[in-house]
């Protein structure tokens, strides 16, 4: 079976982003349309699609940055940037457009300046149930995209440059532990509130954007350390085991023990965020594994899925906001399996337009004005 679509991707991470825009999409179905567990456990863990998109990211970036290095090629930065741009802002401004348009419709419980807005700066102080509180992963990414190329640059030019590399790597996972670590003993400990811990690590790019690194550490060594890469990735299906029992282990104790209702654990709190990523790195690893099941099995839809996943990601929540009203309106139960699979439908068909009519334009520009041979 070829392992590559024609479009050359790869189908283990296709499947791990559609898993990843599946999670989120059930997620939110509970907190926006439901407010109840409506795919059980599966809404209850679904905000760990966030997580597993950011060490996708973590990789997919940070290959593409690392790599240049690697050949030795000269790179980029501002094509890098122009590239990423063209990729993200697009899709992005129009579904802030809808909220500005549409404020009584889609208004949280607080608004951003619009300013912040634009400079991915609004996940700074965002409580839960704020206007278009979903982009703080947005944030988080921009803010990970801006820094990374500019360190990766930095360190390049260093003597011993890849120790280096790996001990900055470790040392910011470190910091990310770290202030997870101080939020909780300074802020509340067990009695913290849910503000604080919105504001000050849910929320928070100092307390995860550490969560993307495991991400470039696989680029890293795919890069630089190839002998180790291919001695790991020679054992696809026992990372595919190794890692989805560690993500079981770290979703039934982020659900059972992270907040129990009495307070905060303390010691999930600041680790349980990086072990969660590094569950999904070794998931990523059987992804990229020619012997594993994960890179060999081409899943129906998971292609398409993870195509139009920004997309969907972007506009899955008002589209959630506005198809409540009419649902009821028409009796349809929102709980039941026919009303579920309406709401699903129309959000993902929404994305798929936002997706064809927006950002496949900018991509083809952005392929015209910024090919990705002028990155190196």
């Amino acid at each position: 079976m070829n392992t590559l679509s024609v479009a050359g991707r790869l189908h283990g991470l296709d499947t791990l982003r559609a898993c990843a825009i599946s999670l989120v999409l059930m997620s939110h179905y509970g907190v926006v349309v439901s407010h109840k567990p409506t795919f059980g456990f599966l809404t209850d863990i679904g905000w760990m699609g966030v997580d597993l998109f950011f060490v996708l990211s973590g990789y997919l970036i940070g290959n593409q940055v690392i790599s240049a290095f690697a050949r030795g090629d000269s790179f980029s930065v501002k094509t890098f940037f122009a590239r990423r741009l063209l990729r993200t802002l697009p899709n992005y401004y129009v579904v802030l457009a809808l909220y500005l348009i549409f404020p009584v419709d889609l208004a949280g419980t607080a608004t951003a300046s619009i300013s912040r807005f634009l400079s991915f700066t609004q996940n700074i102080g965002m409580h839960f149930g704020e206007t278009f509180s979903h982009s703080w992963s947005l944030c988080v990414e921009e803010q990970f995209y801006l820094i990374l190329p500019l360190v990766a640059v930095s360190i390049a030019r260093a003597k011993k440059s890849l120790r280096l590399a790996w001990s900055v790597l470790i040392a910011a996972i470190l910091t990310g532990v770290f202030v997870r670590g101080y939020a909780w003993l300074a802020h509340g400990r067990e009695s913290m509130t849910d503000v604080d811990y919105a504001v000050r690590v849910y929320y928070s790019s100092f307390a995860r954007f550490d969560e993307l690194l495991p991400g470039v550490a696989i680029a890293l060594l795919k890069n630089y350390h190839t002998t180790v890469f291919d001695n790991i990735t020679r054992r696809g299906n026992l990372l595919l085991v190794l890692g989805s029992t560690a993500f079981a282990v770290m979703a039934y104790l982020m659900l059972n023990y992270f907040d129990t209702g009495d307070g905060f654990n303390f010691y999930l709190m600041t680790f349980g965020f990086t072990l969660l990523a590094a569950s999904f790195a070794i998931l990523t690893m059987a992804a990229l594994s020619p012997t594993s099941f994960l890179y060999k099995i081409r899943v129906r839809g998971a292609e398409n899925l993870a195509l139009w996943s920004y997309a969907i990601y972007l506009a899955h929540k008002p589209i959630y906001k506005v198809m409540v009203a009419p649902m009821k309106d028409l009796n349809i139960d929102i709980n039941a399996p026919l009303g579920i699979s309406i709401v699903m439908v129309v959000a993902i068909v929404g994305g798929w337009l936002l997706f064809r009519l927006i950002e496949t334009p900018f991509m083809q520009l952005r392929e015209k004005l910024f090919p990705a041979t002028r990155c190196a």
